[in-house]
């Protein structure tokens, strides 16, 4: 398990209902969290491609669709899964916790 000093606590999992994605900001951070077959997963909530947010986006399974230019993502490993994104999309690693979202912080 992680150094507990090295975690970032974002949310309770509560928060985020079962198909649904929500925008955490935490620090420098602006996040996406978003819960599917009740696993939580985690972004960088801004999209690669431009200004949109995907915490406003359309959630469909795995994939998040922008609301901007409607490029799309895996948010299990940031894979661009439809133009106009080119990028990645930065994914962080959640640590099992009983009943909040817990990441590990970034490494600069």
């Amino acid at each position: 398990m992680s150094d507990s000093s090295n975690l970032i606590e974002l949310c309770a999992k509560a928060d985020v209902a079962e198909g649904e994605v929500i925008k955490v900001e935490t620090g420098d951070l602006e996040l996406a969290v978003y819960c599917v077959g009740g696993r939580h997963y985690v972004t960088d909530n801004l999209c690669t491609h431009g200004p949109g947010e995907l915490s406003e986006g359309y959630l469909d399974g795995h994939v998040i669709e922008c609301d901007f230019h409607q490029g799309q993502f895996d948010i299990r490993d940031g894979s661009v899964v439809a133009p106009p994104c080119i990028l990645k999309l930065k994914t962080y690693k959640v640590v099992p916790h009983d009943d909040a979202v817990v990441i590990e912080a970034p490494q600069d």
